[in-house]
């Protein structure tokens, strides 16, 4: 070999051995030389241990044999296949903060395609959505951003006077608007928003592939009242409240034409946006906001189970990108 054959041949791998170091140390999950972990996936995000159990009863998801997980930052991340799609899931723990840095960690950490969000919600209008029910939103609104009004000043959306028990009349809580809030993405100036729409054409394909999905009715040997079923078309609305009182939740049906209620959608939507990822969220009603719950009743359980089995089934008919080093 000539010594400029070997120069040249040195010089090649010198910068191959850079180019693989500086990988590493922007992204030592996302870009391991381990193809198992390094194919694109999707993102699947839940966000109780009811929502867990749920998957894992389904027997549906397979760890990767050699990394089952990786732990970030306190959180899991699971690895495997779904219906013999590459997925990663992480279990958010509840409430929009911890929503939006467990889908951040996701999308920073591995080759993520988009995310699909399930969980558990509650409804805000019983003549669509009744327990054991699963909603696909056309969007969710964050409705825990306010503006609390001086007492005496211009009346906001929310008048605490008008309801006042027994008779409606001034309060001094005054009253409040919804404020809109920012979203940054890359390349474009940040906009203010109230709307958080799932991707187009993600949502136009689970209105046709979880069309006839049969849902679950019955669990530990107890019935819901009438089959559950999926319901498409409605809104959402998440806050870091979690509405148990009538009133609210039918003031926001009203204002909003909102139909569930839960803490984290608006958060996994916005940082999905963020990043320009597309995104679906699907969510199980597990009960009626003002009404009485049970407790050990099997709408808990089955609005977790049926919200999972319409994301595993809307998985199943998305495919992903593949690298080339599979």
């Amino acid at each position: 070999m000539s010594s400029v054959n070997l120069v040249v041949m040195v010089v090649g791998l010198l910068v191959l051995a850079q180019q693989s170091f500086q990988m590493s140390l922007r992204n030592p999950v996302a870009e391991t030389s381990n193809c198992k972990i390094d194919f694109t996936r999707l993102g699947l995000v839940l966000t109780s241990d009811t929502n867990e159990k749920a998957l894992q009863d389904s027997g549906l998801f397979t760890p990767d044999a050699e990394t089952p997980y990786v732990d970030i930052a306190g959180r899991r991340f699971h690895i495997g296949t779904l219906n013999a799609r590459y997925i990663v899931y992480v279990k958010i723990g509840g409430n929009s903060v911890n929503a939006a840095i467990a889908v951040q960690i996701l999308l920073n950490r591995f080759r993520i395609h988009g995310i699909i969000h399930y969980g558990s919600a509650g409804s805000l209008d019983k003549k669509s959505i009744v327990p054991g029910d699963v909603s696909v939103p056309l969007a969710v609104a964050f409705t825990g951003a306010w503006d609390w009004k001086k007492f005496g000043s211009a009346e906001g959306k929310l008048n605490f006077g008008e309801f006042n028990y027994p008779v409606n009349g001034e309060n001094l809580l005054a009253s409040v608007d919804y404020d809109t809030v920012k979203l940054f993405s890359k390349g474009h100036s940040p906009q203010d928003v109230f709307w958080f729409p799932s991707t187009t054409s993600w949502y136009s394909a689970a209105t046709q592939v979880l069309q006839d999905l049969e849902l679950r009715q019955c669990y530990d040997r107890a019935c819901l009242p009438s089959k559950p079923k999926i319901v498409f078309g409605t809104n959402g609305s998440s806050s870091d409240s979690y509405i148990k009182n009538k009133a609210y939740g039918d003031f926001l049906h009203k204002v909003f034409n909102v139909s569930t209620a839960d803490q984290e959608s608006a958060a996994v939507a916005w940082t999905s946006l963020s990043n320009e990822k597309p995104f679906i969220v699907i969510r199980g009603a597990s009960n009626v906001a003002g009404e009485a719950n049970p407790g050990l009743s099997p709408a808990s359980y089955l609005a977790s189970y049926n919200a999972f089995l319409a994301a595993a089934k809307f998985i199943e008919s998305i495919p992903t990108p593949r690298l080339v080093c599979e």
